[in-house]
């Protein structure tokens, strides 16, 4: 399961009422993509139109989005989302689909969210102070699945390390013991102010902005490479095998 690509099911519509059988589409579509082989379903997410969509009796959002949730009350892995319900005018579908992306996307990157993964080294009030409310069920979900690749490249004092999976990839360029300004758009939407350095044989890197003692060391161990990442007083650990 953890090298399938991990998706997200997303239905626009009415839903004037739900019915079964916009139920049964998730379902469905589900194990079609489970029966390829290639795909893992994360989440289900029911998207119900707002009340300028303009059709002949459309009940009100705030009524469909409720009898939705009373629908999936037994679903432990479709939702409601009301956000699309909440618009001021008829918003197309691809801007939906753009938004949940987004949603996810950003969630996803987020160093929080790593942390949420693995909590090797937390107190529960070190935790809850630190996390990004962005951070959803099912973006942990992906994480679980996903095994993303490290690509390291090195010139002297100039390296890149590239962070590569199916659902996002993430490009870090720098010179060794020059701070520079790193833009992590897409990843938590934060610049910071960063330095990477040896520490012995260790790249130590420090990142300054918004979030306390942020930053991570990274070490090779035979074919082991060691990524130990930090936040507000949270570490949490990855370990990458060397590909022959």
């Amino acid at each position: 399961m953890r090298s399938r690509i991990p998706v997200i099911l997303l239905a626009c519509g009415s839903f004037n009422p739900t019915t079964n059988m916009h139920m049964r589409l998730f379902e469905l579509a589900r194990d079609h993509l489970h029966q390829t082989g290639r795909y893992q379903v994360i989440e289900g997410i029911m998207s119900p139109v707002s009340d300028n969509y303009g059709k002949k009796g459309l009940v009100s959002a705030r009524h469909r989005v409720a009898m939705a949730k009373l629908a999936l009350e037994t679903s432990d892995w479709i939702r409601v989302d009301p956000w699309e319900s909440e618009q001021d005018t008829w918003t197309e579908t691809v801007k939906v689909l753009r938004h949940h992306y987004n949603e996810a996307l950003r969630a996803f990157q987020s160093k929080e969210f790593m942390r949420n993964k693995h909590p090797t080294e937390s107190s529960t009030e070190d935790s809850l102070s630190c996390q990004d409310p962005d951070v959803n069920v099912a973006v942990r979900k992906i994480a679980n699945l996903l095994k993303p690749d490290k690509e390291i490249l090195q010139n002297g004092d100039h390296m890149i390390i590239k962070t590569l999976s199916t659902f996002r990839n993430y490009i870090m360029e720098f010179d060794v013991g020059k701070e520079f300004e790193e833009d992590l758009s897409g990843v938590d939407d934060r610049k910071c102010m960063t330095t990477v350095s040896w520490d012995g044989d260790k790249l130590l890197c420090v990142q300054n902005g918004e979030k306390e003692g942020r930053g991570w060391t990274q070490w090779i161990e035979g074919d082991e490479m060691h990524l130990e990442i930090r936040v507000c007083g949270v570490t949490c650990k990855q370990v990458f095998k060397k590909v022959q």
